[in-house]
């Protein structure tokens, strides 16, 4: 799915980081009571890689969803240069 990314619209590459987080987050609980679960570990860094690789796309062509993607101005803060939720932006 990662190299996908780049052909996704806007609105498809924020429904894939929504699906892949809900992976995360999920894959990450059920390793907290199997922690030897080899397969399980392996599935969760390959969510948490095509995760980030969604996100640095996304901040990329759209918008960073998130502070710690947003390091790439040194003259200005531009985080608030993004359209809010009530303007069309992304939450």
């Amino acid at each position: 799915m990662n190299s996908s990314c780049s052909r996704m619209n806007r609105e498809q590459l924020f429904d894939w980081i929504h699906m892949i987080s809900f992976a995360v987050v999920e894959t990450a609980l059920y390793l907290d009571t199997h922690p030897d679960d080899m397969e399980a570990l392996k599935f969760y860094q390959e969510c948490v890689e095509m995760k980030n690789t969604a996100m640095k796309e996304y901040s990329t062509r759209f918008t960073p969803l998130t502070l710690a993607l947003t390091g790439n101005s040194q003259t200005k803060w531009d985080w608030v240069l993004s359209p809010w939720p009530w303007e069309g932006g992304n939450c």
